[in-house]
């Protein structure tokens, strides 16, 4: 709720609403300038009713389409084809009212409100719409004049530049609301999770601190319970510091007496039809007493069946990390977030591997490395690289270049 309010709370803030609100005034005023324009310059037009006709129609027009300018949401492509043309028609209409209009460097018939029409082009799609209008303006004034002047040439080229510059500040100003409404919703999202933090602090973890001290102290089956509750509050303390609390299942391998968490992905949510997954998510439940799990402060975001598969090789990695280097063993997850790629790195402090043992492996049909880790990778355009060198661990690194990442079977 409270990240909705700031979301709402930039919208009313918006830098661009003002600039829609002052082009309706200038709509306005540039159409009265134009009819005022002609009542005092009547007598010099041949065809007086040309310029009644179109300036009527114009006037109306502004009126009417006033909702239309309103906001980005109302104006709409078919609008802004139409707002054009009426200024088109006016400029090339200009010569059949007033004969002088091509001798005399004169105003046309909607003078300056033509610029109107292209602003509202700089004001809803930015730089590159501007110019696109901006330079049917520039056509048809040059053709209306018939010899293109000095003076021509300035006015055109004062509407296309300060069009388009225009239409640059309004995609800036639209880049910065994105990037100031995300600050604030990390913002509200990091409050809410010291909140949360400090009520799981003097509730829940206090609990699981109070049960590992007195089970070690008790012994017996005691001191396992304590154990695993040593390990949920070490696993909870990690969840609660970096705010990601995914769905998770717990299940307890009675050989080793070590708890293993797989993440249980929401099939309907990680469709290839969703929007991006932090892959944060997936990966923040494995994280535990013997599981280190560090990550960025921002989301790393992939598409659902990339992610998908990146979080599974990553859990066949801490799979044999758990059945190959002990129960002391500790294992490190490192997730980076480059610009090209997203890389996952998986460390261990185990014996290693010896040489020869994963062909050997593949060989007697044994295939999580090659299925599990590397064939995921490989679906989804990534690859992985295993470094072991016996008697300092094991080191896998999964890399995921992101314009592949979409493209995930």
């Amino acid at each position: 709720m409270m990240a909705k309010a700031q979301r709402e709370r930039v919208v009313r803030m918006s830098v661009e609403q003002p600039l829609w609100r002052a082009l309706t005034a200038y709509r306005v005023l540039t159409m009265l300038y134009a009819v005022l324009l002609f009542v005092f310059t009547r007598q010099k037009f041949e065809r007086p009713w040309v310029a009644v006709a179109f300036l009527a129609v114009m006037a109306v027009w502004t009126f009417v389409t006033l909702p239309k300018v309103a906001n980005a949401a109302s104006c709409t492509k078919r609008f802004l084809g139409a707002d054009l043309t009426v200024a088109l028609t006016g400029i090339l209409l200009t010569p059949l009212a007033d004969a002088q209009a091509q001798q005399v460097d004169g105003p046309t018939l909607p003078t300056i409100w033509t610029a109107g029409a292209v602003l509202a082009f700089a004001i809803k799609g930015g730089w590159r719409w501007a110019a696109f209008a901006s330079s049917f303006v520039a056509v048809a004034n040059i053709i209306e004049r018939g010899h293109p002047s000095r003076d021509t040439f300035h006015n055109v080229l004062l509407v296309w530049v300060a069009s388009i510059a225009i239409g640059y500040v309004v995609e800036v100003a639209r880049a910065s609301e994105r990037t100031l409404a995300r600050a604030l919703e990390i913002e509200a999202a990091t409050r809410e999770r010291e909140r949360l933090a400090r009520d799981i602090h003097d509730s829940v973890l206090q609990v699981l601190a109070m049960v590992q001290r007195r089970g070690n102290a008790l012994g017996g089956e005691a001191a396992e319970l304590g154990r695993m509750a040593g390990e949920q509050e070490v696993a909870l303390r990690t969840l609660v510091s970096s705010g990601l609390v995914p769905a998770t299942r717990v299940s307890e391998d009675a050989a080793q007496g070590a708890v293993v968490r797989s993440v249980e992905v929401d099939e309907e949510h990680g469709s290839d039809s969703g929007g991006p997954c932090d892959l944060r998510s997936l990966l923040a439940a494995h994280a535990g007493s013997r599981v280190s799990f560090a990550e960025p402060g921002a989301p790393v975001l992939l598409e659902p069946a990339a992610a998908r598969e990146l979080a599974g090789a990553v859990s066949a990695a801490l799979d044999n990390v758990l059945r190959h280097a002990g129960e002391d063993a500790q294992a490190w997850i490192l997730v980076e977030d480059w610009p090209q790629e997203v890389v996952v790195t998986v460390r261990d402090d185990g014996p290693g591997i010896p040489e020869g043992r994963l062909a050997q492996a593949e060989g007697e049909g044994r295939l999580g490395v090659a299925q599990s880790i590397r064939g995921r990778l490989r679906d989804i355009g990534g690859t992985a690289e295993l470094i072991s060198v016996p008697g300092q661990g094991t080191e896998v690194e999964l890399k995921v270049p992101r314009g592949k990442a979409g493209q995930a079977r």
